[in-house]
């Protein structure tokens, strides 16, 4: 342990984790896909930090945008009108799907999703909300009321009014079916739970883009359409979670772009700075948000809107246009969904794999054909299992992932080239021929 590490040990907590297991990540700065520690080792960021670096290390561009609005105005008060603030409307609204085009500013993923439960039921008066099982919507209470992830647990009662249905998850369907007999059965247990429990209170169906952390479930294609017409049909609203899957990671701007799917709220944080500077929003539909032009909107928060993360996130969005980082995603998204079906050719250890844009998965099996998970839900990987040697043949190949459960994830900055991608892929299919020999 570093003289660094042990002083920040003895002062500062580690989030989700006992103190004593916490595995910090050293870091000193990086350019691009890459990052350095302090020995000056580089490191392929394949986890982006924690989803959120979408520009990539040492982007200038935006240090340099914070760097000039901190010399200028550096504190505001929620109802200041100042140029960045202005800007950032107008850019998010250039990006968002149409009609999206009113934007509440805060500072964390959690907190949009808090304020989308606050605002779902200011405009219906309903008071239930619904979400799937296998989700994560952020760490405040009510936003981890709506999650179905099992860092719930320890928080709980949580919000009173929180349905559960089921995921969109091909690979183990909840409803035993197969791709070629599906019938988006996921979408029709969202139909069954409505029935079950009354349309008349329901005020918001709340669902990530493409599951984030809890498998990176890639929705079959008519799955976000049947959401949305059953939505309509019963006067709910829907609210998009794209703190994980916005601002390009999957190729598009929003993941509900690729199947031409309109939310009624979109809440998104991490990449709309490119994790710069903490920020978050809700996208509310302009005939919703007209609402709250003679009623009161019951939400705010000292840092709204503040000035530095408005700044960073009008220079993240310009660099992600300038770049082309969004195309960047896709192109080289298909470099890493044609690698994956590499891995999963090769190793027995690999039940599935998938990928949209840059947002791959690799789901660990101990069996193929039984398909039994290599580290069961919310299970820990034992010492000296070939999950825990997979762990530290990545970390010596210096390579950044997340590993959870059974999930290896993939979600480089949207700035790595081809070549990068397949340095990674090599170091991580090494890394599974040494855990699984």
């Amino acid at each position: 342990m570093s003289d660094l590490e042990a002083r920040q040990r003895r002062h500062v907590f580690y989030t989700w984790s006992a103190q004593s297991a916490a595995r910090p990540v050293p870091i000193t700065g990086g350019k691009g896909a890459w990052f350095t520690d302090e020995q000056g080792e580089r490191w392929l960021d394949f986890e982006s930090q924690v989803f959120n670096c979408n520009a990539g290390h040492g982007e200038t561009r935006i240090s340099e945008a914070i760097a000039r609005q901190a010399a200028t105005l550096a504190c505001a008060h929620p109802a200041a009108v100042f140029e960045a603030k202005a800007q950032l409307g107008e850019k998010l609204a250039a990006v968002t799907p149409p009609g999206l085009d009113k934007f509440f500013l805060c500072l964390s993923g959690a907190e949009a999703n808090e304020n989308a439960y606050k605002i779902a039921r200011m405009l219906t008066g309903r008071s239930k909300v619904i979400a799937r099982r296998r989700s994560y919507h952020g760490a405040s209470m009510g936003a981890l009321s709506l999650t179905g992830d099992p860092r719930r647990w320890p928080a709980e009662p949580g919000l009173w009014g929180v349905l559960r249905t089921e995921d969109p998850y091909c690979y183990r369907c909840p409803m035993g079916a197969s791709p070629e007999s599906c019938g988006t059965r996921c979408a029709e247990h969202l139909e069954h739970v409505i029935q079950m429990e009354g349309p008349e209170h329901i005020a918001a169906v709340f669902l990530e883009g493409v599951t984030g952390a809890n498998g990176g479930f890639v929705p079959p294609p008519d799955y976000w359409p049947r959401i949305r017409a059953i939505c309509d049909r019963h006067g709910i609203l829907l609210v998009a979670d794209e703190v994980f899957t916005g601002f390009g990671r999957t190729g598009r701007w929003f993941a509900v772009d690729h199947w031409g799917v309109v939310p009624d709220m979109i809440s998104m944080a991490k990449g709309i700075t490119s994790g710069y500077a903490p920020l978050g929003a809700v996208a509310l539909r302009s005939d919703h948000a007209r609402r709250f032009d003679d009623e009161t909107l019951w939400a705010g928060l000292t840092c709204y809107a503040h000035p530095i993360s408005c700044a960073a996130a009008v220079a993240a969005l310009d660099v992600y246009r300038d770049d082309d980082l969004i195309g960047n995603a896709a192109r080289v998204g298909e470099v890493l969904s044609a690698g994956l079906a590499r891995l999963r050719d090769k190793h027995a250890a690999i039940g599935d794999v998938r990928s949209l844009g840059l947002f791959g998965t690799i789901e660990l099996v101990k069996d193929r054909s039984t398909r039994e998970p290599l580290v069961p839900y919310n299970g820990s990987a034992a010492p000296g299992s070939p999950a825990a040697k997979l762990r530290q043949g990545l970390l010596r190949r210096r390579i950044h992932a997340s590993l959870r459960w059974n999930f290896l994830f993939i979600a480089p900055p949207l700035c790595i080239t081809a070549a990068e991608i397949e340095q990674g892929l090599a170091a991580i299919d090494d890394a599974l021929t040494e855990a699984f020999s």
